[in-house]
């Protein structure tokens, strides 16, 4: 049987979690911090309860060790990395915002297809098209342009979009 099962998490929690986080504040952790490994240890007593044995007989001082433990992991981890304050100016100048070898190819790629798509339409639609995408006129100017329907503009248009993505979906 598992000894978890006994205690009352609810009442360890109400009763014990703030000497936990504040026996975490002594050991030089920040606020934040013991707060959250605080949480962390009634967490890993409720995901993974110890089995039952003479040390977990006493489940605040167990509770104690986790949280022990915990703040000892955390700090390990701190120490051995290593912090650089950064302006936000210095940041913007690291961060390199062009995209990588992977992106760029499978923009190209994505490029070829949609301009290979394009040469594929009937010359009406591809007309709608390109006026309304790329001269950014209005779906009103394009059909008096082409002498035909609004309606029938809309649907040209629709056409193409439709050809296009079905040409990138395998991309």
């Amino acid at each position: 049987m598992v000894c978890c099962q006994m205690w009352d998490l609810h009442h360890l929690f109400k009763k014990h979690a703030r000497d936990i986080r504040q026996a975490l504040r002594r050991r030089g952790l920040p606020e934040e911090t013991a707060a959250d490994l605080t949480q962390d240890t009634f967490l890993r007593v409720l995901v993974s309860p110890p089995k039952a044995s003479k040390s977990t007989y006493n489940p605040v001082g167990y509770l104690f060790r986790i949280a022990r433990n915990l703040g000892t992991d955390y700090q390990r981890r701190e120490g051995l990395l290593r912090r650089v304050d950064l302006s936000t100016e210095d940041f913007a100048a690291i961060a390199d915002p062009s995209p990588s070898p992977e992106k760029q190819v499978y923009d190209r790629q994505k490029l070829l297809l949609t301009q290979q798509a394009l040469d594929e339409l009937p010359q009406r639609t591809r007309t709608a098209f390109e006026m309304h995408r790329m001269d950014e006129m209005t779906i009103a100017a394009i059909a008096a342009e082409l002498d035909i329907s609004t309606g029938r503009t809309w649907s040209l248009i629709r056409e193409a979009y439709e050809y296009i993505d079905s040409r990138l979906r395998d991309i």
